[in-house]
């Protein structure tokens, strides 16, 4: 069952864990409307349908496109459910019904979800920041301790570094990071390691 990891009177967040690779799939709804969105469809199909048509899903949001959180996407759309993806990861799902640019912004009943590109995990990753909230969504971008894996990639570090350093710890420091795996942390928590990140090159 879903584990509500974050709540105001605006928005809550509900996260369940799926897959060999414990991968967050995340609801995000908006509590004035009960008009909701799923990040990240993992694995589980019948689980995500069931809690997407209990929390008021209307469509599926992607940060990237690596398997462990592309599982379920063909059945969400098979379900009726568009899914949106950055451009460099299309080519990765199954299907897909939107590509989302660069500050682009999805409202989710009175919620406004900014899109943040944040390629370097994989070329079309994004994160996702609920505007007001305090929330980022933020896929396998960033976790608690450094960034996502860039495969021993030095330019592929670089730019994970550059997007985490410019856009993401731009945040509120109190700004809550719900991550891809694992558990949550804040902008605030992690901006300080950053120099320590670049130093091990990792």
């Amino acid at each position: 069952m879903p584990e509500l990891v974050a709540s105001d009177d605006r928005a809550e967040v509900h996260a369940m864990v799926v897959g060999r690779l414990a991968t967050n799939v995340y609801v995000l709804r908006c509590r004035r409307t009960g008009e909701a969105v799923l990040v990240d469809a993992g694995d589980r199909p019948e689980l995500l349908l069931e809690q997407s048509r209990s929390l008021g899903v209307r469509s599926v949001l992607q940060t990237h496109g690596h398997h462990d959180h592309i599982g379920a996407v063909a059945a969400m759309r098979a379900a009726g459910y568009p899914v949106a993806v950055g451009a460099g990861d299309a080519s990765m799902l199954p299907g897909y019904d939107r590509i989302l640019d660069d500050g682009e912004v999805v409202e989710v009943g009175e919620l406004r979800v900014r899109t943040l590109t944040t390629p370097g995990h994989t070329p079309g990753s994004l994160c996702f920041e609920v505007q007001g909230a305090g929330l980022l969504l933020a896929g396998d971008t960033l976790f608690p301790g450094g960034p996502g894996a860039t495969g021993g990639d030095p330019d592929r570090f670089a730019t994970i570094i550059d997007h985490i350093e410019n856009k993401l710890f731009t945040l509120d420091p109190d700004t809550k990071v719900l991550p891809g795996h694992g558990l949550p942390t804040t902008i605030g928590a992690e901006r300080p390691h950053l120099g320590a990140w670049v130093a091990r090159g990792w």
